[in-house]
């Protein structure tokens, strides 16, 4: 005897295709990291929050340039037209290329990847890579690190030629080789932001396109269908008007009875949300070490540096010229054992000028004019 099937109650249930995220960028939303993966989300940030990715451009020009030092005359000209005219891929040309995308890398990813390119022992080209396409490993050795790329198959394998591989990791881990990213801590801030924008931008789009409530009440005792008859031509005289105020022609609405007209929503309160975005775009400020006067945002009535911005600032960017500077020195000592040439030299960055300059000269003349007045008074003791 077959046992009758059960009716399965028909329930509504959630539709599996539709997108349930609020802004397009919900992969900042529940993020947590866990050491790799999380290039994308960085990625995201820097396309959501325009202030971040600005942060980046400005700290990679702040690093500035360098200049070399060798110890034969020879090596220095050929080295210094080498790194000039290197080409770098993308279409770019001389090693300061080279550090603006290798050092955007570091910032965003928290390591960079790049790699000497050598044909007919000669050192042909410098390009960066693409960091987040390979996977990094320690070697046998805690001084040894080991990267990972795609085969021909798609298997993660070795690299053939670590010799000629560069790679940095920013302000690494002991728990493993992968560096810190600057982004790193933003993206639950970053979540709380998006969202404001987002409510911000779905009330405009419901209130600012105004849309009005006409009412007309029944104070003349009118039937049912007088009542549908005069709605219909109230709604049809309105639609004109609206129509002819879109060609900019000017025309009154001439209504008969107790008429009222109101826009929808407008009685409604919009949440004030210059505070609570203001507190976050400071904390997200900075974790990037810039004053927000470089970023264009005016919080303060002076828009100056005071002394220890101006220290803290060039601190980090000293931090940053020390994590890439290994890197510029293997690609000179590269290149200079290449051509047969004396391969000892030195990196020399240029100062950073982030001061007043005619500060800078008032201490210098006063430093100067404290010096004189100090050798005047040796020679008076002397005599």
């Amino acid at each position: 005897m077959k046992q009758k099937k059960k009716d399965v109650p028909m329930t509504a249930r959630a539709c599996q295709l539709r997108n349930t995220q609020s802004y397009p960028f919900g992969a900042l939303h529940s993020f947590v990291p866990l050491g790799t993966g999380e290039e994308v989300v960085y990625r995201k940030l820097r396309e959501a929050i325009p202030v971040l990715d600005a942060a980046v451009g400005k700290l990679v020009r702040l690093t500035g340039g360098f200049r070399v030092k060798c110890r034969s005359q020879e090596a220095q000209k050929r080295l210094e037209q080498f790194l000039r005219y290197v080409p770098c891929g993308r279409g770019q040309e001389g090693i300061d290329s080279f550090l603006s995308g290798y050092l955007d890398s570091l910032l965003t990813y928290g390591r960079a990847v790049g790699e000497m390119v050598v044909a007919g022992n000669h050192l042909r080209a410098v390009c960066w890579g693409d960091v987040t396409a390979l996977q990094v490993q320690e070697g046998d050795n805690a001084l040894e690190t080991v990267l990972y790329g795609p085969d021909e198959n798609g298997y993660m394998r070795p690299l053939p030629y670590p010799h000629l591989l560069l790679f940095t990791a920013l302000n690494p881990e002991p728990a493993h080789p992968y560096g810190v990213s600057l982004f790193r801590g933003m993206p639950f801030l970053a979540d709380i932001l998006m969202k404001i924008y987002a409510t911000i931008g779905s009330n405009w789009e419901r209130a600012g396109n105004v849309r009005y409530s006409v009412v007309c009440r029944n104070t003349e005792n009118m039937d049912a269908s007088q009542i549908q008859q005069r709605g219909v031509q109230m709604a049809n005289e309105w639609a004109k008007a609206m129509e002819d105020c879109k060609n900019g022609t000017v025309r009154d609405f001439v209504a008969v009875g107790d008429v009222q007209i109101k826009v929808i929503g407008g009685d409604a309160p919009i949440l004030d949300s210059q505070i609570p975005v203001r507190q976050m775009l400071e904390q997200l400020v900075a974790k990037t070490g810039l004053p927000p006067f470089l970023l264009g945002l005016h919080w303060n009535s002076t828009e100056r540096m005071s002394a220890q911005q101006v220290d803290i600032l060039t601190a980090e960017l000293w931090a940053l010229r020390r994590a890439v500077e290994p890197v510029l020195r293997k690609i000179c000592k590269t290149y200079l054992s290449l051509e047969g040439l004396d391969d000892r030299v030195d990196i020399q960055w240029e100062d950073i000028s982030l001061q007043d300059i005619t500060r800078e000269a008032q201490a210098e003349l006063y430093k100067a004019q404290t010096e004189k007045l100090r050798r005047e008074m040796d020679a008076e003791r002397q005599n």
